[in-house]
């Protein structure tokens, strides 16, 4: 998913969860507004806290990790509901929001 696509989601308010995988430390300086924060090394044992009945978004900084997880947890877990925010935080930087800080 294109951080214009989430950003078009976001307005239109409908139903989904984003989720920021990112280290504590790349959260303390910005994240997604109404985001959950699950670091990538915890998703697998914590999978039950992610909704499999909505879209979910998954987010670090620039797409790699997010692209990793949504694999291994679709693999090991069947979800089907997931998607990478391609380009992470940085394209919502870059493309949505230019004021968030990019750690």
């Amino acid at each position: 998913m294109t951080a214009n696509e989430l950003s078009l989601l976001v307005k239109d308010s409908a139903p989904h969860f984003i989720l920021d995988i990112r280290e504590i430390h790349e959260v303390e300086t910005s994240h997604l507004e109404r985001s959950m924060h699950i670091p990538m090394a915890f998703c697998l044992s914590r999978q039950n806290e992610i909704p499999r009945d909505l879209p979910v978004i998954i987010y670090c900084r620039s797409g790699a990790r997010s692209a990793a997880i949504v694999s291994a947890l679709m693999t090991k877990y069947d979800f089907t509901n997931l998607h990478s925010l391609t380009g992470g935080i940085t394209a919502w930087a870059n493309s949505v929001d230019p004021q968030i800080e990019v750690a």
